[in-house]
């Protein structure tokens, strides 16, 4: 290119075209002897940065290299040496050495589920993330706009930010977190003393559930001590008793577990993902899965039921015992004190023990009131409620104290059953009804108008032998049995043909001697 430049220019140009060229070879020839000196160099400390950089990449491996390949090398020095320069760099901590106020103060400016998601990066975070000064600040501003102030935060603002700060790390935390999530105990107690005349129980138990969001897990345990939880499918309410179900698909094999616990959870509505949002899990009830101490309620064509217990029932597939569903019976007293014990104070969820009377020589065995109803997940089938129930003592018999509700001889209270006896079930692909089968919720009151006996669970409605005969009913007799630690329950019913109706003829409540006298003080 320079050669056809000369060749075309003038004369006076040529010159400093010459002069160009010389200065251009000068250079490239000093570069070039610079390059030698510092390869050599390099070949020189070669044994030495081979022993401290074993393992390591590098460019130059021969002395013949050819001029494109020097230069190459010049330009790029090696990888290992940059990268190394990178993590000094990369590997300080500017946090460490920032000053606590500043660290404060920009977390300062974080919302509430920012600041506690920040919590779970290390250790460091964990702490800064439980300052009692922002999360003081945060409860403040919620309690300002409720526009509610307690003598306790008046005091904190006149002692200043040293009263707030001898508060034990994390207590204004929970303290707002309870705030927000309406652990108000004086708000949904006060709905809750609302009481139905006709069941004897609160009629705002749905409405609080789902003001405060409660929800239900289950955890059950295999023979390894391994742990899994499962999140409720849905819920359904009824003036007794709600119904929770699990229908995911991926239990794991029921021969398996040991153990099955539920528990009453109570999220923070804070703005973070559901995994990590703060909360409080309470146990309700533990129980031990063993095959051969369950009762098999019934069964259809695709599915069967087995109770274990405390109103949990396990649904398989009927050619396996896989599980299919889980289905719980919740009871609706106290149900809201039961579900969050583990976030209110314990004695709000003891129970109520009776006065004792020594004047009374047959105290606790009369006056009695019971409500009784048979239901599934979607209508009522048949309900009562009777009171005046009476035992003499001479009729306690085999640990129990009976209580006649309806008998045959009067059959005064005329109780029928509206429709027919079924129990529809769903999971995530299938769905059906089990005939035969429903839910009872008993509960029964004591003298003082205090429960004394809750339950709800499923029975299974089968034919019974015929003992008398009826000219009133010309269908036949079934019978319907619950039994626990605490008492029985035993429903005889009549069928008439001609009407498609079940009438019950017989109705009598057994309860365990050892409760009458554990409640009352008393010694039958």
């Amino acid at each position: 290119m320079i050669v056809r430049l000369m060749r075309l220019a003038p004369a006076r140009q040529r010159v400093g075209l010459v002069t160009l060229t010389t200065r251009c070879r000068k250079s490239e020839i000093k570069r070039y002897k610079h390059a030698s000196q510092e390869i050599q160099m390099m070949f020189s400390q070669s044994s030495k940065t081979q022993r401290q950089d074993a393992g390591q990449p590098s460019i130059i491996k021969s002395e013949s290299m050819s001029r494109k390949q020097r230069k190459a090398a010049l330009q790029h020095p090696p990888v290992h040496r940059m990268t190394s320069k990178r993590r000094e760099k990369t590997c300080e901590n500017f946090l460490e050495r920032m000053p606590l106020e500043i660290i404060l103060r920009i977390l300062s400016y974080l919302d509430t589920g920012s600041l506690f998601c920040i919590s779970f990066v290390n250790k460091h975070f964990h702490e800064l993330s439980n300052s009692n000064a922002m999360w003081y600040q945060f409860y403040i501003r919620e309690c300002t706009k409720k526009k509610k102030a307690s003598q306790e935060d008046q005091t904190m603002h006149v002692l200043g930010m040293m009263g707030v700060q001898e508060r034990p790390k994390g207590y204004w935390r929970n303290t707002f977190f309870k705030e927000i999530a309406g652990l108000n105990l004086n708000k949904w107690r006060t709905k809750l003393r609302r009481i139905d005349p006709f069941s004897g129980l609160p009629r705002h138990t749905e409405e609080v559930i789902r003001s405060l969001c409660i929800t239900w897990e289950i955890t059950v345990t295999d023979g390894r001590g391994r742990r899994s939880t499962f999140q409720q499918s849905h819920a359904s309410f009824s003036s007794t008793a709600v119904f929770v179900f699990w229908s995911t698909v991926s239990w794991p094999p029921f021969n398996q577990l040991t153990s099955l616990e539920l528990h009453g959870v109570l999220r923070v509505p804070l703005n973070c993902p559901a995994p990590y949002r703060p909360g409080w899990k309470s146990v309700m009830s533990k129980v031990k899965l063993q095959r051969e101490h369950s009762e098999l309620c019934v069964s259809d064509k695709i599915v069967k039921m087995l109770y274990v217990g405390q109103g949990l029932t396990l649904g398989f597939w009927k050619d396996q015992w896989e599980i299919a569903f889980v289905m719980v019976n919740l009871h609706n007293h106290r149900l809201v004190e039961r579900s969050l014990h583990a976030s209110i104070s314990p004695c709000t969820a003891a129970g109520v023990s009776a006065l004792f009377d020594d004047v009374d020589p047959e105290y606790g065995l009369h006056g009695y009131t019971a409500y009784i109803e048979l239901h599934n997940t979607v209508r009522v089938i048949m309900s009562g409620r009777f009171s005046q129930l009476f035992c003499r003592r001479d009729q306690i018999f085999d640990g129990y104290l009976p209580l006649e509700v309806i008998s045959e001889n009067n059959r005064s209270p005329n109780i029928h059953l509206v429709g027919d006896v079924s129990l529809p079930w769903r999971t995530e692909a299938l769905h059906g009804t089990i005939k035969d089968c429903c839910m009872l919720s008993l509960t029964v009151w004591d003298e003082a108008k205090q429960p004394f006996w809750c339950f709800s669970a499923p029975v299974v409605m089968t034919e019974a032998s015929q003992d008398t005969v009826s000219y009133d009913f010309d269908g036949g007799s079934f019978s319907i049995l619950y039994q626990d630690s605490e008492g029985r329950v035993e429903m005889r019913l009549k069928q008439m043909e001609c009407k498609e109706q079940y009438f019950v003829v017989n109705l009598v409540i057994y309860i365990a001697v050892a409760k009458v006298n554990k409640h009352f003080g008393r010694d039958y």
